[in-house]
C-alpha cells in the first residue's frame, strides 16, 4: 500500500484545528451588564442563522434555555432568538444571536451551562429531551456576582417585588413592604408610532361604553420635553415621547404602570408581539426590543410593569382558550424576554370572566393552566394577578373560583361603583387570608365606565375617589391603586398623550403613599373600622400601639383604645405636609376615647395618627 504523504497530513490536521479553533470562538459567550445582584447580565451567542419567517421557525424549532447554579440555587433561564443583536436600531429579521438575561439574587460565583435543542415544536415541548442538541449545547461557565452599590436606582438596589405569602409585595433585597401607585390609563401604552411594526388593525368601529379606537398610534408629544440627556432612544431620537412620559410619572412619585401586551380584537386593537397581527407564531424582534429599551428604563426610575396579557374580548384568541401552542408560545417569549426586571406583576387578562364551563371562552381550569404554565416559565416567580368585571355578583363568583390557587397571588379589582372599593379590598383580603393563601389586593380599575379618574380640569379637587378609592384602598389593607382614565373625557383610556392631564391626582396619590411608608408600620396593621362608633371611618391599627383613622368630613370621632398613654396628631391628605396638632394632644386609653377635632374644621377629610408614647 502505498504511504500517505506526512505533509498532506500535517495539512489536513492543521485545517481541522483551525476549524475547531473557529467553531469554539464562534460558540463564546458575549456577556454585558453590571456584574451585581439584581442587575440584568445580558448573554449571547452565535447559534444557527435564522430568519423570523424561515421554514424551521426559530421560535418553535429551537429551544434555548441556560441553566444557573451557586451551589444552593439553581435558576433555569429561557433564552430566545434575537436576529442580529441589535434589531431595535436595524430592525433586523434574520441572524445568528440568541440571547438570555439573568437576574441574580445573591452574589458570589454562579456557573452556568446552556441547553440548545432542534427539533418540531421543542420551544414548547413538556419533555425537552424529544430535541437533539446542537451549536451552543453543552456550553459551560461562570460569572462572579458582586454586591450592589447605595447608588443604584431603586428596585436594581432594593430587589425584586416578590409575594411572600401576605397582603404586600416586599424587596426581595431589603424586605420593605411596596405599595403602588400609578397609571391604568392609557391601557395601549405600547402603541407607539416609533415602536417597528405598530399600527392599528382594527375596523374602526365604536363600540358602546369603550373609547374610541383609531384615532392614531400614541406620540406622547407633550412628553418630549421631559426626556433627558444620557436617556435611551433608537434610531437616532426615536423614543423621546415614551421614555420622557416615563420620566414625568416618577418624578410625580408613581410607580406602577399598567399595561396591554396583546389587545388585537380588543379596545385598541394596535398591541401585539407578533410580526403581524395575524401571526400566532414568530415575534418581532425588532419591536420587542425596543419594549426591552422601554421597560428597562422603567426599571431604572422605580416603575413597576404591569403586564396585562389579554382582554376580555380576545381570550380565546390564542389555541380557542386552551393552552396549547400559541398560548404556551406567546407566555414563553414574554417570560424569556422580560421576566428579569425586577418590579413585574403578571395579569392574566383584563376583566377576565371565565366559567366552569363555557365553549366561548376560558373555563376556570383554562385559566389555572395559563398561570401554571406562566410559573413554570418564568425563572424569578414574579407576581401574577387576575383582573376582575366590575359586576359584584360575577366578581364573588370568579374570585371564590380561585381562592386558594397558589399561582394566582392576588386580584387586579375592577369596581364600578367607587362606593364598593373598600368594602370590596377588605373583603378579598380577609377570604383569601381564610383560604391560607393570602392575596396582595390592588384597585386597578374605577367607575363609572364612562367617567373614571377625570382629568384635573374637569375634577380638580378629586376628592371623591381620593376618599372612595385610593384611601378607601388602602385604609381597608390594600396594596394600591392604578387609575383608569373612562372613555368620555380628554385623555381617556385609549387615547391619553399627556399625563399631565391628571397631574393633581398623582399628587394626592402620592401624599397617601408617603404618609403610609413614613408614618405607619402599615405592613404590620390591619383594617379595624369596628373599633370607631362613625361608620363613615376608615381605621388601620396595630392595636394598643398605634392608630391611623381617615375622617371623610374631618369630624371628631371616638375610637376603642387599650390602656395606655397616647399622641394624637392630624394629618392633610389634601396637601400632605408636617403632622399637625388638633384640639386634643394626647389621650389616656382604655374604652372609647374621643379623637378631637383636626387643626382646622373645614368639612374636609383629615387622617387621625394615634401612637402609644
Amino acid at each position: 500500500m502505498k504511504e500517505k504523504c506526512p505533509v498532506k497530513i500535517c495539512f489536513l490536521i492543521m485545517c481541522l484545528c483551525l476549524s475547531a479553533g473557529s467553531y469554539l470562538f464562534e460558540l463564546s459567550a458575549q456577556v454585558s451588564g453590571e456584574m451585581k445582584v439584581w442587575h440584568s447580565i445580558t448573554f449571547t451567542f452565535n447559534g444557527p442563522q435564522a430568519s423570523e419567517y424561515d421554514t424551521v421557525n426559530p421560535f418553535t424549532d429551537y429551544r434555548f434555555d441556560m441553566e444557573f447554579s451557586n451551589g444552593t440555587q439553581k435558576i433555569n433561564v429561557p433564552g430566545y432568538f434575537a436576529a442580529d443583536g441589535k434589531a431595535g436600531e436595524t430592525s433586523a429579521r434574520s441572524g445568528n444571536k440568541w440571547r438570555a438575561h439573568f437576574c441574580p439574587p445573591e452574589e458570589g460565583i454562579w456557573n452556568y451551562r446552556v441547553h440548545f435543542l432542534k427539533g418540531r415544536d421543542i420551544a414548547i415541548a413538556d419533555d425537552p429531551e424529544d430535541g437533539e442538541g446542537c451549536y451552543m449545547n453543552g456550553y459551560s461557565g461562570s460569572v462572579r456576582i458582586e454586591k450592589n452599590e447605595s447608588n443604584d436606582p431603586d428596585f436594581l438596589l432594593k430587589g425584586r417585588l416578590q409575594y411572600t405569602g401576605n397582603r404586600y409585595l416586599r424587596h426581595a433585597g431589603t424586605g420593605e413592604a411596596f405599595l403602588k401607585g400609578g397609571a391604568d390609563s392609557p391601557e395601549n401604552f405600547l402603541a407607539y408610532s416609533e415602536f417597528d411594526g405598530t399600527y392599528y388593525g382594527g375596523k374602526n368601529a365604536a363600540r358602546s361604553g369603550e373609547a374610541v379606537p383609531g384615532h392614531g398610534l400614541h406620540q406622547y408629544g407633550p412628553h418630549i420635553g421631559d426626556w433627558r440627556e444620557g436617556d435611551p432612544q433608537w434610531k437616532k431620537g426615536k423614543g423621546k415621547g415614551i421614555i420622557g412620559a416615563l420620566n414625568y410619572l416618577s418624578s410625580k412619585g408613581m410607580n406602577s404602570i399598567y399595561l396591554l401586551t396583546l389587545n388585537i380584537l380588543g379596545d385598541g386593537d394596535d398591541v401585539w408581539p407578533y410580526t403581524d397581527r395575524n401571526e400566532r407564531y414568530r415575534f418581532d424582534c425588532s419591536k420587542l426590543d425596543q419594549w426591552e429599551i422601554v421597560f428597562s428604563h422603567a426599571e431604572k426610575l422605580g416603575i413597576m410593569l404591569h403586564f396585562v396579557l389579554q382582554e376580555t374580548e380576545n381570550e380565546c384568541l390564542l389555541d380557542c382558550g386552551y393552552l396549547d401552542v400559541q398560548r404556551k408560545l406567546y407566555l414563553r417569549e414574554l417570560a424569556a424576554r422580560f421576566s428579569h426586571h425586577t418590579g413585574i406583576a403578571w395579569n392574566l387578562g383584563e376583566e377576565h370572566n371565565p366559567t366552569s364551563w363555557s365553549p366561548y371562552g376560558q373555563t376556570y381550569r383554562d385559566t389555572k393552566l395559563m398561570a401554571d404554565y406562566l410559573r413554570s416559565v418564568d425563572p424569578y416567580d414574579n407576581f401574577i394577578v387576575v383582573h376582575t368585571h366590575s359586576d359584584t355578583e360575577q366578581k364573588a363568583k370568579d374570585l371564590n373560583a380561585y381562592l386558594g390557587f397558589r399561582n394566582i397571588e392576588g386580584p387586579s379589582l375592577q369596581c364600578g361603583n367607587v362606593d364598593e372599593v373598600h368594602e370590596t379590598t377588605r373583603l378579598w383580603i380577609e377570604k383569601s387570608g381564610d383560604s391560607l393563601h393570602q392575596w396582595v389586593v390592588c384597585c386597578d380599575e374605577i367607575g363609572q365606565h364612562w367617567k373614571g379618574a377625570l382629568p384635573d380640569s374637569f375634577d380638580p379637587g378629586h376628592d371623591t375617589i381620593r376618599h372612595k378609592v385610593l384611601w378607601g384602598n388602602l385604609m381597608a389593607g390594600g396594596a394600591g391603586v392604578e387609575w383608569y382614565f373612562g372613555y368620555m373625557y380628554p385623555h381617556n383610556d385609549l387615547n391619553c398623550e399627556d399625563w399631565r392631564s391628571r397631574d393633581k391626582l398623582w399628587d394626592q396619590t402620592k401624599i397617601a403613599l408617603d404618609f403610609f411608608c413614613r408614618e405607619l408600620p402599615f405592613h404590620e396593621m390591619k383594617n379595624s373600622d369596628e373599633i370607631t362608633k362613625s361608620p363613615d371611618d376608615y381605621c388601620l391599627s396595630r392595636d394598643g400601639d398605634v392608630y391611623a383613622v381617615y375622617l371623610p368630613e374631618g369630624k371628631d370621632t371616638e375610637i376603642m383604645l387599650k390602656k395606655g398613654n397616647y399622641s394624637v396628631m392630624w394629618f392633610n391628605p389634601r396637601s400632605g405636609g408636617a403632622l399637625q396638632p388638633g384640639t386634643i394632644k394626647s389621650i389616656s386609653g382604655g374604652g372609647y376615647k374621643t379623637t378631637g377635632s383636626p387643626p382646622v374644621s373645614d368639612g374636609k377629610d383629615w387622617v387621625c395618627l394615634i401612637k402609644k408614647t
